[in-house]
């Protein structure tokens, strides 16, 4: 293939009213997405899985060296020691380990109105956690040598396109990042250049699952957005 090659490119041709509908409709189901932490363990099927991990891949990135790879983990005993690893990351957190916070009390004050604590049940009861790895070496050929360019930004984008898919699926998610995680490098059995940025929980929601109040408040177009 020539590498300098090009391609014709084009969207479909829509009325300003259909781009306005079309952009409200994601809208209002992006609204209706919310991070789940009470999971069922019913299945999900893996081609839901795989799809929404190929939209990730079409994301924009530096270079088009695509520098992320998402390790997805069903193995119960495999998820068993990535939740008693985070757990024992996440005590240290908390100060239930005995010893004083790592944690500042401005950021547990921050945490307080979620209702999250160092236990993490649900990295064992939902069917699938997709651990998401930044490469920061490797290329379009993973060769494990060529740098990579804007690479957080890359996997940001990517990691956002993930959720938005599985949210069009049916199918509830929550993002958990432990810290460190370093021991997500070991159990997945990903190389020492890549950096893992965050575990992608994802199943159907347990049938008393709730979400805090706190979570519903989002601020308004007036203030996240300008105009110039």
């Amino acid at each position: 293939m020539n590498e300098t090659e090009t391609l014709p490119y084009s969207l479909p041709g829509l009325t300003d009213a259909e781009r306005i509908a079309g952009a409200n409709a994601y809208r209002e189901r992006m609204q209706g997405r919310r991070s789940c932490r009470y999971f069922s363990d019913a299945p999900v099927p893996r081609e839901v899985i795989e799809a929404a991990i190929m939209a990730a891949g079409s994301a924009p990135n530096g270079a088009n060296h695509q520098p992320w790879h998402f390790a997805v983990v069903s193995s119960p005993e495999k998820k068993r020691a990535i939740r008693e690893a985070a757990e024992a990351e996440e005590q240290r957190f908390y100060g239930t380990d005995g010893d004083k916070p790592k944690a500042s009390e401005e950021w547990l004050d921050a945490l307080a109105p979620i209702g999250t604590d160092a236990e993490k049940p649900f990295l064992e009861i939902a069917p699938w956690l997709i651990v998401v790895f930044a490469q920061r070496k490797g290329g379009i050929e993973e060769d494990a040598s060529t740098q990579n360019y804007y690479v957080n930004e890359s996997v940001g984008i990517a990691c956002g396109m993930l959720l938005s898919a599985l949210h069009e699926a049916g199918v509830a998610t929550l993002t958990h990042t432990p810290s460190p995680m370093g021991f997500l490098r070991e159990i997945c059995g990903r190389p020492e250049h890549e950096k893992p940025l965050m575990i992608v929980v994802a199943g159907l929601p347990a049938d008393d699952a709730r979400v805090p109040l706190h979570a519903t408040r989002k601020k308004p177009l007036t203030q996240i957005a300008s105009w110039l």
